[in-house]
């Protein structure tokens, strides 16, 4: 057996010759992950002995990392909300910028914890409407995803993180299949061209599921399958939070409002960028 400590140092000469970040913070998260331990105990014990097979399974993590797999690829975990969420390659990776909707929802809600029903179209790994429901104690919700696949990995979150019971899972192409009104409504939908796929980092193109990522020629294609199927969807006094592109507030606030959506508040990221729309509900067609 091998101590912590020296394995993690010779973690952090190989990540920090590969140009990583935070080598040491990596090399530590690796490891605890490897050992089932949290990333703090390496930290107050680097004399712990490593056992052969926990060396070699890291070994072959620190290689993953080294060729520039993400983190959270390699450890089946994402911190999204203060929340632990499981992921696999059958579902998108959370982005921290996806927490703006949450806390955009919660800010429009404005301190309102009634009971309220939440539709979370292409749920992926459930991370909105868990960390959602997270929030709301009296609220209950739905996602839906067309990956059988996705679907096992939000049931298992919602499972762990205690919401199993408030929160329901169906395979649905969006909100095709559904029937009835819902107080809120969110989605991520894909938004990328397909002419921008040489653009992103290998890390995304390679490991993200392709369906999370693109939507079409122009990026607009699930937005305008989303449009016909959400006025039907929503409740009169609703509210609805879409994830865009940092360039498709306009045109997708135009989408929209053709269908009848009511007023449109744009909310931005921490770096200053449109990442989402809140859009109230749906003027009436009769």
């Amino acid at each position: 057996m091998t101590r912590a400590g020296i394995l993690l140092d010779k973690a952090v000469r190989e990540l920090r010759q590969a140009g990583l970040d935070s080598p040491r913070r990596e090399a530590r998260l690796l490891l605890a992950g490897v050992m089932g331990l949290p990333p703090g105990h390496l930290l107050a014990y680097p004399e712990q002995e490593v056992e052969s097979a926990h060396h070699e399974h890291f070994d072959a993590a620190l290689a993953r990392r080294v060729r520039g797999e993400p983190l959270s690829r390699i450890l089946g975990r994402r911190e999204f909300w203060s929340l632990d969420f499981e992921i696999t390659p059958d579902v998108l990776d959370p982005r921290p910028d996806s927490e703006t909707l949450v806390e955009g929802v919660l800010a429009r809600l404005n301190g309102d914890r009634a009971e309220l029903s939440i539709l979370d179209l292409g749920t992926g790994s459930g991370c909105l409407l868990l960390s959602l429901l997270h929030e709301l104690p009296q609220a209950w919700g739905v996602g839906t995803d067309q990956s059988p696949e996705a679907l096992q990995v939000a049931k298992r979150n919602a499972q762990r993180l205690g919401l199993a019971v408030r929160s329901h899972f169906f395979c649905a192409d969006w909100g095709a299949s559904l029937k009835g009104r819902f107080d809120l409504i969110v989605c991520n939908p894909p938004y990328i061209a397909e002419g921008e796929r040489r653009d992103l980092s290998d890390a995304v193109v390679e490991h993200d599921p392709p369906g999370a990522l693109f939507s079409g020629a122009d990026g607009l294609a699930a937005y305008r399958v989303l449009a016909r199927q959400l006025p039907g969807l929503l409740d009169s006094k609703g509210i609805m939070a879409l994830e865009i592109g940092h360039e498709q507030a306009d045109v997708v606030s135009e989408l929209f409002h053709a269908v009848g959506a009511g007023s449109v508040e744009l909310l931005t990221d921490l770096a200053g960028h449109p990442r989402c729309l809140l859009l109230s509900a749906f003027a009436s067609k009769e």
